[in-house]
């Protein structure tokens, strides 16, 4: 059987800049897709857990072997805690083996989640409002709070806690005893038993946290809000901390110079330039979109109006306006079915109107669906949706 003799000492409450560590291996467990749980008697790789991505790192056994740690979980069992680790190869049981954690990896995460915990004790302070939800991962940092914060509200957010990061304040972690818990005000997702981790960032947050943090807020660098959003009548922000934030500052520092060159402008006037280039744009669509309404009316002018069931086929480009407006004019004065289709052979959308008859649309989308697996609805009057990889003569000829 597969079970854990004792409780896994968990070397990353002891210190978060702990990165190498000698170990036993207590058990390991190979799967069907080649990979291993090893429990060792201690870690200091931390697990996955409190809405933050586990360590990863690399183990080395006796003979020198090496195989990489993908990810570390965590787990009660009788009452002990167990942190399993997930391998791309085994590890003999009795061993003793060395763990080394990806730094780089783990003090991303530790800049990211201080970072939250200023934010949100200054969301708390400022506004009331608590964090109920945190994900942390390797790519994006959100934290949801229940109360609605405005873009001007996330900007004096965010120089304040730039400005807690500049005071390079201490960062503390303890576990208070039940006493000393009781008298201590500390933010909370919810109720908790046992023992509570309390990380403090002094002046800006007390807070009930598992995962590491960096010791002094100097480290953090700086803190960049990426986006806000309304959220369960509340709001979603995501932040980047320290290179992540450096690497996407960088990456849109970029794009405004290409921007800018583009342009030919400095770049505190591209924003100017780009609203011209939209208004020019608006108005050439609107004299383009006027010639083809023009041209429109001249090709329907051509089509006897004493024909029934009448479809234009056109290029994948042509405008969806221009579609709905020739249908309509097409189904004023002539009967049966009326409407265009526009693409090409990979697909086509279509708009169909019954004309001064009134025959049923519905009956013919169910053709449609049913034939040649089209997508869309509509009412009696008129339909309108897409075709996929069929052949338009086959199409028409349904429609007929």
């Amino acid at each position: 059987m597969f079970i854990a003799m004792s409780k896994t000492t968990e070397l990353y409450y002891e210190s978060a800049y702990i990165t190498e560590f000698d170990a036993e291996v207590i058990a390991c467990k190979g799967d069907e897709n080649g990979k291993f749980e090893i429990i060792l008697d201690k870690t200091a790789f931390f697990p996955e857990q409190g809405g933050q991505s586990s360590d990863i790192g690399l183990f080395t056994d006796e003979s020198g072997a090496t195989c990489d740690m993908l990810h570390a979980s965590i787990s009660e069992e009788n009452g002990e805690t167990i942190v399993r680790h997930t391998t791309d190869g085994a590890l003999a049981v009795g061993s003793r083996v060395h763990g080394s954690v990806d730094w780089e990896h783990r003090f991303s995460n530790m800049q990211q989640h201080t970072g939250e915990h200023i934010f949100s004790g200054i969301v708390s302070e400022k506004f009331g409002y608590d964090n109920v939800g945190f994900h942390l991962s390797d790519s994006e940092v959100t934290m949801d709070y229940n109360g609605v914060l405005t873009v001007d509200d996330i900007r004096e957010i965010e120089l304040l806690v730039n400005r807690a990061i500049w005071e390079n304040v201490r960062v503390t972690a303890q576990f208070p005893s039940k006493e000393e818990l009781d008298k201590i005000d500390y933010r909370s997702k919810k109720e908790l038993t046992g023992d509570v981790r309390i990380v403090t960032v002094e002046g800006y947050d007390v807070c009930a946290c598992c995962a590491p943090h960096v010791d002094r807020t100097g480290e953090i660098g700086l803190l960049k809000v990426v986006s806000l959003q309304n959220y369960k009548k509340g709001v979603r922000v995501s932040i980047l901390c320290g290179k992540r934030a450096l690497l996407f500052l960088q990456k849109e520092h970029d794009m405004l110079s290409e921007l800018s060159g583009r342009f030919t402008t400095s770049t505190d006037k591209v924003m100017a330039s780009v609203n011209k280039l939209f208004e020019d744009n608006d108005e050439l669509k609107g004299k383009l979109n006027a010639a083809n309404d023009k041209l429109m009316d001249h090709e329907l002018e051509n089509i006897d109006k004493t024909l029934s069931d009448v479809f234009l086929v056109k290029e994948k480009e042509f405008d969806q306006n221009l579609m709905r407006n020739t249908v309509n004019k097409l189904a004023a004065d002539r009967t049966g079915y009326c409407g265009v289709f526009a693409g090409d052979e990979t697909g086509y959308r279509f708009i169909i109107a019954s004309g001064t008859d009134k025959k049923d649309c519905k009956t013919l989308m169910d053709i449609l669906k049913s034939e040649f697996g089209a997508k869309g609805g509509g009412s009696n009057a008129m339909i309108q949706g897409s075709i996929t990889g069929a052949d338009i003569s086959e199409v028409l000829g349904k429609c007929r």
